[in-house]
């Protein structure tokens, strides 16, 4: 089945985007949820009109994701978090906590936009994926220290 996404949706896709989903998952979750928008031709024309007016605007949203990441460049953020002798921290560094480290330095990028490519459990440097717009995604790297 295939569906217009109307919002952002994690791991499926971005707004305006065709995508095939299962039945199941279309019908019972995506589209009741306004998430959604069965992919007929009457949509598929309704949502090209809306993104040809859209365009300019469009642009603008993805010129100021370009400058955010060029501001933000090489940025190496710090996040402290208690930790055992062996260097394993307790519990796990979130995308909130870098949020909010990101925040503090004067970057407002929502946490929901902070990918991790792996959970730092111990103590250490690790990448950090900022995704800023559908074709903007910046890494940042996250060192993780002892309080």
């Amino acid at each position: 089945m295939e569906v217009i996404l109307k919002q952002d949706v994690t791991g499926l896709g971005y707004k305006n985007d065709t995508v095939k989903v299962k039945p199941g998952y279309g019908n019972n979750y995506l589209i009741p949820n306004g998430f959604a928008l069965i992919a007929n031709d009457s949509n598929k024309r309704l949502i090209n009109e809306n993104v040809r007016q859209a365009a300019h605007k469009a642009a603008k949203i993805k010129q100021d994701a370009e400058a955010l990441a060029a501001k933000v460049g090489d940025l190496t953020i710090e996040v402290g978090t208690k930790a055992g002798e062996s260097g394993k921290i307790f519990g796990a560094v979130t995308a909130l906590q870098i949020a909010d480290v990101l925040k503090a330095k004067g970057f407002d990028i929502d946490r929901k936009k902070v990918h991790l490519k792996e959970i730092p459990k111990q103590l250490g440097t690790y990448t950090a994926t900022l995704d800023l717009h559908k074709e903007v995604k910046h890494d940042i790297q996250v060192k993780v220290v002892a309080e």
